[in-house]
């Protein structure tokens, strides 16, 4: 019962890095990365697909993307994507090829990223913590309904307790590393 409990905390809270994880690949380092345009969507004959099924990325160096779409009608819809997204970023076509030069953050912006990153990394103790919260009122439910002792209740508690620990630790170091990543120029 108890272990069940612990496992399922266990779960959501990974799941929770793994969002997190998610949230910190969008904000941009300063390097050149295809996962910069991964939120960019492009209108395909009608319908919005992701820019990554309608072209080729790839990192020409640290600060230089490029695009090949699949399909020269594209170029401009591509374009028009990437200058509406909030990137800040501007697109130079060169016949089918598209280059976007990614501009060399200041330190106003990159204390400001630094930010935005600590926001982030407080939302994800927040999950972790409510993914406790919640695990502990089961334990106690089970506990009110006699499945399980006091003591087992008491120990359960302090294992999702250590569970907790560790997953913020977890978040606490992608946030070092992340905010380290910002502040290098």
């Amino acid at each position: 019962m108890i272990s069940d409990i612990q496992q399922d905390a266990a779960t959501r809270m990974g799941k929770s890095i793994e969002a997190l994880k998610h949230e910190f690949s969008k904000i941009r380092t300063g390097r050149a990365h295809p996962s910069l345009l991964d939120q960019i969507n492009v209108s395909y004959y009608g319908s919005e697909s992701a820019l990554s099924q309608v072209a080729n990325i790839a990192v020409e160096d640290a600060r230089t993307l490029t695009i090949t779409p699949w399909e020269k009608g594209m170029v401009q819809a591509i374009e028009k994507a990437i200058m509406k997204s909030d990137l800040g970023l501007n697109p130079a076509t060169n016949g089918m090829t598209i280059r976007i030069p990614l501009p060399a953050l200041t330190e106003e912006r990159r204390r400001g990223l630094v930010k935005i990153v600590k926001a982030e990394s407080e939302n994800g103790r927040v999950a972790i913590r409510n993914i406790r919260r919640d695990a502990n009122s089961e334990i106690k439910e089970a506990l009110k309904e006699k499945l399980i002792s006091e003591d087992e209740a008491r120990s359960g508690e302090e294992k999702i307790q250590k569970i907790t620990d560790q997953f913020i630790k977890d978040i606490e170091k992608l946030l070092e590393v992340k905010e380290a990543d910002l502040l290098s120029i």
